[in-house]
This record gives structure tokens, C-alpha cells and sequence, in this order.
């Protein structure tokens, strides 16, 4: 086994001499390679230097990462921005457990609008997906209630698509009729012309309402000036809705002329609680909200980790001039420079002590506190459900991992298996797995619950490493279901994990071997924690399960367009990610997909618009 750097001098010497002077990120790994560290630097060689030269300077849990370092590993950049942008990217990656981590529970939604798309969504979302660069994601926000009413009335100021699916094969809906929606399933608005509406809409989530409405202003004077009194009125009530929700924004803030985001937190000895406020004139345009591990950390760290990851996603729009923080960061300048160079102008970093800016920093440091005391509560909550659980089962103490697993399938059809995993009472989506079942005996009309799960259980647990070992498994189903899965880790030597079966017509839990099953009152915190988890494993199960039965009828329904094959039909659907979405679109949109050309759009756009062959033909006719 490698010994660490800071038992040999010479050897550590050595290493330190080999970091250039310039730009770049580190990762500290230790003895078994795992990355303890992740960190970045304008000179690698004095940042990574400073660990090892008086560490007693260095926080307790750095100085613990120090001594277990057995080799330093470095990526030169060519610039600061380069360099924060991949610690970012490494940090989420490999999660280095001396890292601040910010817990993403799915507290806190997001707004998302899919600029990857030719006519792009709108919709609210927990889960924030990074891989589609085109996509822009704001939040996460505290308040799930005051993001929903604004994103109804912003359907109701903007004509916006309002469903997920056109209603009507050949026509539009009655959306349509009322003008709330520019009748996008029919192609009666152009892409460029949804998109104009869309960069409007984005404004209002970038805190730019005020320079949109002075923008509403003028059009609707142009139009007035040129008679187009339908086109005035209808800026008229778009200006009226937007002011509408610019009151109930407004709140009593200091200095109300400037545009600012303050930045606070409020921790406890298991978590910090982060609060963002972006104030725009006066008004509160978003409250946002974080989470995140306290394992020892200084506070102006945490927000620190916040500040960067907040705005490693921000438009330069988005970003202010003016960001307060509670404390002075450790990287100010670094940070200042990075912000300034991405907004395109200056922007300063300021951790006020005195008048109206210290009172706007204790305004978000006490909406922080009042979160950190909810989420505790929640906390003790599912600490005393894990309790007593542990005491109901007899188990050596409270289980901190628990996994669920679920069968989905109708009649043997499209039969799929669900792995949800609880960390600490709450989900933790980062380990949830999906299953199809390949068992060839489960198909169509003919259905088997055991060997599904079965073959679930020989899937995830043959695999099994110490690190991702549950502490308690449950089964949705009764005494067969539970046999099964008993059988199966049997065979791999694993008949030692803690596993029940949780039946749903009376929630009896059975212990293997035991048939007398459990019986828990009503609101006993063990059984309403087990069906917390057992209710998410169905959840996941029949979602993925309906998500296999539409590919399979999508698939079911490309078959019949003559010369599309398989390969060319998943090029499809992986461009408009649905057959509704491949029926609105048109030849030219679908011509640009890579290996499908003019020729066969034009029998993909006939198939699903026959009436336009006919009215072809006819034309043809009587000419």
C-alpha cells in the first residue's frame, strides 16, 4: 500500500516541484486511488504547496484529508474560468467526500425551458439534467406554491403551449380558440416565432420584468400609432398581467433602486441551510434555496462552493452587478474576476457590515435559519421512523440505506423491475436502477411476479459491493415474493441482509421464515416510513414501465411508414422524443435529421398528414 506524502519529505518535495505555476485543477487521491480533494488554482504550485506547509493553519477535516494523501494529481488550463468550470465539473462527478457537497434531495424545484427543442417547453421540475447544454434551468426555488402561480399566470399573459400533447389530431383545441395557445400542434406559428415568445417568458425567470414591460410599452404604442388596435389591446393585458405579478413580488426592501443578490446561510452541527435572494429594483424576483453537508466546514466555504455553482449556469443577464455575501470568501478575487469576465462587465463581491446592505444580508440570514429549522424537524422525524423501525424488526440499530424493489407489467407485457434507494429517511435518486425483465418465460399473457423478482435480485445483489450493501430490503409483495428473493441470496451467500416482504391489502410485514406476519398501527412511524418506500419503488416501477409500453407502440406505429427501419426510427425519436412531436413537425424539420433526407420526410410528413396527398391530387386533377 502507498504510504501518504506527508510521512516522506523527500518524495513530497519531489511531487510539489512537478505543479507548474499556472492555471489549473488538483485532485488529491489516496492509498486505494479514490479522490479525497478536488481544487483549483491560478498557480497550482502554491495553492497545493499550502496544504502541506503548516497545517495546523489548515481546518480540522482538511488537515484530516492531508494526512491521508498518497499522490497529487493536476490538469493545466488556460485560464481561472477554464479551471473553476472543471473542479465543477469533477466535483459532480466523483463527489470527493472532503469536498462541500451540496445535497440535492429534489426539495426544490426547478423552472426549466428546452431550448433544445424546435418549439420548446415550460414546465416545473425536481431534477436538474446538465447533459443538454441548450436547456436552461432556473432555481432551484424555496417556494413551490408562489412558482406555480407564476408560471400559470405567465400562460395566461403569453400564448404558450398548455399541453404536453395536442388534444386533436387534425385541429386545434379550444386553447387555441381563446388565445392562450398559438396552435403549435398544428404548425399555425413558426418556430422562430414560439422561440421570440419564449425569450420573453425567460426574462421574467432572469429578473427582467420591469425592461420587459417598458419593451410591451413601446410596442403597444407603435401598434396604437398604426391603428392595429387588436395587436395594442393585446399588449395592453400582457403589461397589465406582468404587473399584476410584479406586486405580488414586491417586498419592503432597503435601497430599492439597486439590483442585487444576497447570499447567507445558517448551519447546524448536520447541515447548512443556504438562502439567495436576487432583488431586482426593489423587488424579489427569486428566493433561492440549498442544502448542504456540515462535516467541519468554514461557513464562508459553503458559500463559497453555492456562489460557484449557482452561477456556473447563469446567463450573463442573470448575473448583477452587486453580489453580498454574509462573509469574505476565501477566492474574492478569483471569484470577482471570473463573474466579471462572464457578465462581460464588473461585478463586485461585497460581505457588508453596516447600514441598509448588512440589513438585507441579515433579512436572508434569518429566512435561512427559519429553513435550517424546518428541514431539522423533517430530520429528527425520519431519525425517530428509522429508531423505531430498528426496534420493530430487532435490528442491531437504526438502517441508514434502505432499498424497495417492485414488479410493473400488465398480463406479462413489458414487465419491468424497480430499485429505489432511502439514504437517512430520503430519497436518494443518484442510486435508483431500472430493470427490464429479460426472463423469456414473462411475456404477454403470461405473468410471474416470483421469478421476476427473482431475477431482480440476482441482478442487483450479485454485483453487490461493501460500499453499496443495504441495511434493510424490502419487497412490495407478501410470503411468495419475499421467497423468492430469500432464494436467490441464498445462493450468493447474502441470506444474512435484513429483508421483509410489506403486503398492501392489510400492510403486513413478513420476516422470512416467520408466517406470522407484523402488524403496525396506523400511524406508527415505521410503517408509514416503509410506505413511504415502498409507494416510491411502485411509483418508479409503473413510470418506467409506461415509458417501455409507449416506445413499444411508438415503435408499433413507425413501422408502417415504408423505408423507415429501426435505426432510422430511434434517429426519430431521439430528435423529437415522441411520435406527437414528429407529427407536428415539418418536412424541412425532418429532412435535417441525420440519415432520414428530403425523400423520406416527404413520406414521414405524408403519413401523418394525408389530407395533404389528397388535396395535392386534387389540385393535380383540375388543373
Amino acid at each position: 500500500m502507498t504510504a501518504p506524502l506527508i510521512q516522506n519529505r523527500d518524495i513530497l518535495e519531489n511531487r510539489l516541484k512537478e505543479l507548474p505555476a499556472e492555471p489549473g485543477v488538483y485532485l488529491m487521491r489516496d492509498a486505494t486511488d479514490q479522490i479525497l480533494y478536488v481544487g483549483k488554482s491560478k498557480k497550482l504550485r502554491s495553492r497545493v504547496r499550502s496544504y502541506f506547509r503548516f497545517t495546523s493553519d489548515l481546518s480540522p477535516r482538511i488537515q484530516r484529508m492531508v494526512v491521508q494523501v498518497c499522490e497529487i494529481e493536476f490538469i493545466v488550463t488556460d485560464n481561472e474560468s477554464e479551471a473553476l468550470a472543471l473542479e465543477d465539473n469533477l466535483i459532480k462527478t466523483h463527489q470527493p467526500s472532503y469536498n462541500v457537497l451540496l445535497k440535492d434531495d429534489k426539495k426544490y424545484p426547478y423552472l426549466c425551458i428546452t431550448w433544445s427543442n424546435a418549439y420548446p417547453h415550460l414546465y416545473i421540475t425536481r431534477h436538474r439534467r446538465l447533459h443538454q447544454n441548450q436547456d436552461k434551468y432556473y432555481g432551484p426555488y424555496t417556494d413551490v406554491g408562489l412558482l406555480r402561480y407564476t408560471l400559470g399566470l405567465v400562460k395566461r399573459i403569453f400564448p404558450l403551449r398548455q399541453r404536453p400533447k395536442p388534444l386533436y389530431k387534425d385541429r386545434t383545441c379550444l386553447n387555441y380558440d381563446i388565445g392562450r395557445c398559438p396552435g403549435v400542434c398544428q404548425g399555425l406559428i413558426t418556430s422562430e416565432d414560439y422561440r421570440k415568445t419564449l425569450s420573453q417568458v425567460a426574462m421574467i425567470f432572469q429578473g427582467q420584468t420591469d425592461e420587459l414591460v417598458k419593451d410591451l410599452k413601446e410596442k403597444m404604442a407603435q401598434a396604437a400609432a398604426q391603428e392595429n388596435y387588436e395587436a395594442a389591446a393585446r399588449f395592453r393585458d400582457q403589461i397589465r398581467g406582468l404587473e399584476q405579478l410584479g406586486e405580488s413580488q414586491k417586498v419592503s426592501l432597503p435601497n430599492s433602486t439597486v439590483s442585487r443578490d444576497a447570499l447567507a446561510l445558517a448551519m447546524n452541527d448536520s447541515r447548512a441551510c443556504i438562502q439567495l435572494f436576487q432583488v431586482r429594483a426593489g423587488k424579489l424576483v427569486g428566493r433561492l434555496g440549498f442544502i448542504a453537508e456540515n462535516q467541519g466546514d468554514d461557513p464562508a466555504l459553503i458559500l463559497q462552493r453555492v456562489l460557484q455553482e449557482h452561477y456556473q449556469y447563469c446567463d450573463p443577464v442573470e448575473i448583477p452587478s452587486e453580489i453580498l455575501t454574509q462573509y469574505e470568501l476565501p477566492e474574492h478575487d478569483f471569484l470577482e474576476a471570473w463573474l466579471s469576465q462572464k457578465k462581460g462587465r464588473k461585478v463586485s463581491l461585497i460581505a457588508p457590515q453596516r447600514q441598509s446592505k448588512a440589513e438585507l444580508i441579515e433579512l436572508v440570514e434569518r429566512n435561512a435559519e427559519l429553513e435550517l429549522t424546518r428541514t431539522q424537524r423533517l430530520a429528527d422525524r425520519d431519525a425517530a421512523a428509522l429508531e423505531r423501525l430498528a426496534e420493530v424488526l430487532d435490528l442491531p440499530e437504526a438502517p441508514r440505506r434502505l432499498e424497495a424493489y417492485d414488479i410493473s407489467h400488465i398480463q406479462g407485457s413489458d414487465a419491468v423491475g424497480s430499485q429505489v434507494v432511502f439514504i437517512d429517511g430520503l430519497p436518494a435518486k443518484q442510486h435508483y436502477r431500472r430493470y427490464k425483465i429479460r426472463n423469456p418465460e414473462v411475456r404477454s399473457g403470461r405473468s410471474d411476479d416470483f421469478a421476476s423478482h427473482a431475477e431482480v435480485a440476482r441482478r442487483r445483489f450479485g454485483k453487490m459491493t461493501p460500499q453499496d450493501q443495504p441495511d434493510l430490503v424490502l419487497i412490495d409483495g407478501g410470503k411468495g415474493q419475499l421467497s423468492a428473493v430469500m432464494a436467490v441470496l441464498m445462493e450468493l451467500g447474502l441470506d444474512h441482509l435484513p429483508v421483509i416482504g410489506l403486503a398492501k391489502r392489510e400492510e403486513e410485514i413478513f420476516l422470512p421464515g416467520d408466517p406470522i406476519p407484523i402488524r403496525l398501527d396506523l400511524q406508527d412511524p415505521a410503517r408509514l416510513l416503509l410506505q413511504r418506500l415502498r409507494d416510491e419503488a411502485h411509483h418508479f416501477a409503473i413510470t418506467f414501465h409506461r415509458q417501455q409500453r409507449k416506445v413499444r407502440q411508438q415503435a408499433s406505429t413507425l413501422d408502417e411508414i415504408p423505408g423507415l427501419g429501426q435505426h432510422r426510427q430511434k434517429l426519430l425519436l431521439e430528435e423529437f422524443r415522441s411520435i406527437a412531436r414528429i407529427q407536428m413537425a415539418s418536412e424541412e424539420q425532418l429532412a435535417q435529421v441525420p440519415g432520414i433526407g428530403p425523400k423520406l420526410a416527404r413520406q414521414i410528413y405524408l403519413y401523418f398528414h394525408p389530407d395533404t396527398q389528397a388535396e395535392s391530387l386534387g389540385t393535380a386533377q383540375v388543373g
